[in-house]
């Protein structure tokens, strides 16, 4: 037999106070409370305390807000459309609360649910929008946990886009047909130029946007939002990076990119797996670069779901320049890249007063040259070195720099599948960097970390590298191959 839905007992309603007098009854922190919450509204404000507390009574005329200084009367509530009892003092909010109910006024008496009428939620203000959180008087934590998560869900963009939307309602209602025509150019408005155009800060960039889609009534033009998905940890992504998931019609995503992040975009979004691991490439770039194209010409959203950050190592500026040319609409999402994460889980400063003042990110493949880069008389001169994808030609990069004039007593960290909660840490110095070749029970994704400020570091729960340097040798010498 199905389980029935729970019942409400309490019914959200949103109540019209633009020009109407609500009441608070109470001089301290309560009565404050309630009127920081009244006062995000139109509601005309009055509140009734004999002896203020400094805080509210700065309040009130800061806001300008009506004070009745006298004690309590019931005459205080006439013409109120709502009152609440907020004095701290059960006798006093029991008579508020009995005064209210006999001139018909709906009260709330504060922490005294058995008094209310209604209850207060935590509330979401992006006017003209809002959206309350209630838990019927039973969590006020929680109510207030939730509207965190959902504040941080939400662009301050919103409200303005709604109020622009409000200018547009007669017009769209004017100009289009019901149904599909209607539903298109309000999906295109909230999802298209004019949304995109607000989240900037360009308003009047927005309303000629939403001018151009009424008048043209035309399908939306194509936007690919090329997203830094972090390291891996869920709760590293931006704000914006999750809100650009929610609103994709695709997501194209690399095969370093965990699935619960993947997972994080809206259930219908169709997912485009195009990653590249080494050895296994399921699309060239130029592959891809030709879908993020087709699909923008066909109006969808694009979430092109890169690692870390996608101009660190992402090949964004093969993407951004082919978008460009095709005239596709872009924008960049910053990830958390993947040497912060690392540095972060080793507690390690990338940078040091005294020590070193600047970095270089690389990869070990730049040194596989018959020339040093440039960046290695950096790393002799003091910079820190982050590696990426070093695993395999760690042998070679230690080489090189030890050839190049680097200490090979200069300090490493190394780190894989940075940020997750499977992450492993290891430590030693240059000359131990070439045992991770060796390492076949690495997986994951290996940054590497080389620099005198890497000694500043937390290696309390990291495995030493010399270890398997000595492993790797003593197997090498077995197998009668030069170390």
């Amino acid at each position: 037999m199905p389980q029935a839905t729970p019942k409400l007992n309490a019914f959200p309603v949103f109540l019209r106070v633009e020009g109407e007098a609500v009441a608070i009854i109470g001089g301290g922190e309560q009565a404050l409370a309630k009127a920081r919450l009244i006062g995000q509204s139109s509601a005309a404000l009055r509140i009734v305390a004999d002896a203020p507390e400094a805080e509210l009574l700065s309040f009130i005329i800061t806001t300008g807000a009506t004070h009745i200084a006298a004690a309590y009367d019931a005459v205080h509530l006439e013409g109120a459309v709502m009152v609440f009892a907020a004095s701290g003092n059960e006798a006093l909010d029991r008579r508020v609360a009995e005064d209210a109910r006999r001139l018909g006024i709906p009260v709330n008496a504060v922490d005294r649910p058995e008094l209310c009428d209604f209850f207060t939620p935590a509330l979401v203000n992006r006017a003209p929008v809002a959206i309350a959180i209630g838990t019927e008087g039973a969590g006020p934590v929680l109510a207030q946990m939730l509207r965190g998560r959902i504040d941080r869900m939400l662009s301050p963009s919103l409200g303005p886009l709604a109020a622009l939307a409000a200018s547009f309602r007669g017009a769209a209602e004017k100009l289009l047909p019901k149904g599909n025509a209607r539903r298109r150019f309000w999906s295109d408005f909230f999802g298209g130029a004019p949304a995109r155009a607000m989240e900037a800060g360009e308003p009047a960039q927005a309303h000629d946007a939403a001018v151009d889609l009424l008048a043209s009534n035309a399908p939306v033009s194509g936007h690919i939002a090329l997203v830094g998905a972090g390291p891996g940890a869920e709760d590293l992504l931006t704000l914006r990076a999750h809100r650009l998931l929610m609103e994709a019609d695709f997501i194209v995503h690399d095969a370093l990119v965990p699935e619960a992040i993947v997972a994080m975009g809206r259930r219908d979004a169709e997912r485009l797996p195009v990653g590249k691991r080494k050895g296994c490439h399921t699309k060239s770039q130029a592959e891809i670069n030709a879908l993020l194209i087709e699909l923008g010409r066909d109006g969808k959203r694009v979430v092109r779901l890169k690692s870390g950050d996608p101009l660190v190592f992402g090949r964004a500026g093969e993407e951004m320049a082919a978008l460009r040319d095709a005239g596709i609409a872009y924008e960049v999402v910053p990830g958390v890249t993947a040497a912060f994460a690392a540095a972060a889980d080793f507690e390690l400063p990338l940078t040091l007063r005294g020590v070193s003042s600047s970095m270089v990110f690389t990869t070990g493949h730049d040194l596989k040259g018959n020339s040093l880069p440039d960046w290695a008389k950096l790393a002799i001169s003091g910079a820190t070195v982050a590696v990426y994808m070093g695993r395999s030609v760690a042998a070679e990069v230690a080489g090189r720099l030890i050839e190049a004039g680097l200490s090979p007593d200069t300090a490493v960290a190394v780190v894989e599948n940075a940020s997750l909660a499977n992450r492993r840490r290891f430590h030693g110095t240059l000359a131990d960097l070439p045992s991770l070749e060796a390492r076949a029970d690495l997986s994951g994704p290996v940054m590497t970390i080389i620099g005198d400020a890497v000694a500043g570091a937390n290696f309390e729960r990291s495995e030493p590298l010399a270890a398997h340097r000595h492993e790797g040798a003593a197997q090498a010498a077995a197998e009668g191959v030069e170390q």
